[in-house]
């Protein structure tokens, strides 16, 4: 009888952050992402415990995709006793760079503060992990390429498809001892710009699919004429669109869709200031692999020689570029970090804004349970930020058409597109009901033995 195959779920399971899933073969270890979690206290305090095993029996790392819910805790893994390769894709290698580093500058930040304020219950407070501790972990990277097998442990190989979700992102294909297991990743969207759709898979003994949008389908209606709308009523406001936005994958969807808008006549040109450092680094990574363009982009790179680039765009790299923008007058476009407003300098941004009712805030992305973002979208009338209790009286709008992941009809799609029919199927990447919901969807419409994957559950393949 041949040995079992064990999968450990350490993360995304009921909830949509901290993505990490342990593969164990014949004493072998491969760690598929290994990001923070996000959103609640609870959740966020999971950062702090100890690894389920000494990190420095994991073997090696494999990555879908750079976004700090699936590569955030890699420096505290390294920290804890990890030595091991982490393999990726080339674009993944240069944006997680850009997370790690940005990353750990705010973890040390937070620890500044709050020993200076005395606000932590620990003396001193301490940063998660350090610059220094990313920095080592940067070094472990290695490219993988997509579209063929490489074996990264002897007996396990990983065959990476194009997901579609952020540059570089990929679902991934495990083949152990004869048997497939399949991670979804992050699934993107089809037919969005910059990006080519996501690539099918070839299932078999297991498929761990993310869920994030599991429940709920995207606006019906065009991604360009919903924000072609939203600028021309900005526009007419005559006040800032503040954009809280992640800084891969969004801030550059919305470059390119705003470009494209005003060289079609459909919107009026207005001054657009991407405020984010990691933005602005990640933008210049999405420049340099050109190869990774969909056909679309492709024509408009062609055309252009810049399609991530407006008729009027200033990028933000210092604090004192980000203060002018606390005088503004009349209509703007701000692009700003984070996307789920649980740091960076769109927290200034509202602080300066929200009390205005000529200001509007457009979320374009997914937005955990107990996040500012949240709040908002929620309809909490008060924000506390920076000390101050600050009134919501700026527009609170959602563009869910421009979220990088796919919703229900479209993970449904690519799963038809895919071929075979796993043997098992968890899902993850959920809040707990998008997860209830995506399971029994996935049992009625393809007959997958189908479930929720629970945090530390162990399935044997």
């Amino acid at each position: 009888m041949s040995e079992k195959i064990k999968v450990h779920f350490l993360g995304a399971s009921r909830t949509v952050t901290g993505s990490k899933y342990l593969i164990e073969y014949s004493g072998r270890k491969v760690l598929v992402d290994c990001g923070l979690f996000q959103g609640k206290k609870e959740l966020r305090e999971r950062n702090w415990a100890p690894f389920p095993m000494p990190p420095s029996s994991i073997d090696c790392v494999v990555l879908t995709h750079a976004h700090l819910d699936h590569t955030g805790y890699l420096p505290r893994l390294v920290n804890q006793g990890f030595n091991g390769p982490i393999y990726c894709t080339a674009p993944t290698k240069d944006l997680t760079k850009y997370i790690l580093m940005d990353s750990a500058r705010l973890q040390e930040e937070e620890a500044y503060y709050a020993n200076k304020v005395r606000s932590s219950k620990h003396n001193p407070a301490k940063p998660l992990y350090t610059s220094k501790d990313a920095e080592y972990t940067l070094k472990k990277l290695q490219v993988i390429p997509r579209g063929q097998d490489t074996e990264v442990l002897r007996g396990i190989s990983v065959h990476p498809l194009c997901a579609g979700h952020i540059l570089g992102a990929v679902s991934l294909s495990f083949t152990i001892n004869n048997k497939r297991l399949v991670f979804s990743g992050d699934v993107g969207r089809y037919n969005i710009p910059i990006l080519p759709d996501p690539r099918p898979v070839e299932h078999g003994d297991l498929f761990v699919c993310e869920s994030t949008y599991g429940d709920r389908l995207h606006a019906t209606g065009s991604i360009e004429d919903d924000l072609a709308g939203l600028i021309k009523h900005v526009a007419l406001k005559r006040g800032p669109l503040l954009v809280p936005s992640f800084a891969i994958g969004r801030a550059q969807h919305l470059l390119y869709t705003i470009g494209k808008l005003e060289r079609e006549g459909k919107i009026p040109t207005l001054p657009v200031f991407v405020d984010s450092p990691m933005a602005i680094d990640a933008t210049e990574t999405y420049r340099k692999f050109k190869y990774d363009y969909d056909g679309e982009a492709e024509a408009a790179l062609e055309l252009t020689g810049d399609p991530l680039r407006t008729t009027n765009t200033s990028f933000l790299r210092t604090t004192d570029e980000s203060k002018t923008l606390n005088t503004l007058k009349g209509a703007s476009i701000i692009i700003a970090g984070s996307g789920m407003v649980t740091g960076g300098r769109i927290l200034h941004h509202l602080k300066n804004w929200l009390s205005h009712e000529e200001a509007t805030v457009a979320f374009v992305g997914f937005q955990a349970e107990e996040t500012r973002g949240r709040r908002l979208l929620d309809g909490e009338p008060n924000l506390r930020l920076y000390g101050a209790n600050i009134p919501v009286k700026a527009e609170i709008v959602s563009l869910s058409g421009l979220s990088a992941h796919g919703d229900r009809s479209e993970l449904t799609r690519w799963i038809k597109s895919s071929s075979g029919t796993p043997s098992l199927t968890k899902i993850v990447h959920g809040e707990a009901a998008t997860t209830e919901i995506f399971a029994e969807h996935l049992r009625e419409t393809f007959q997958y033995k189908a479930s929720p994957a629970e945090p530390s559950e162990v399935v044997e393949v």
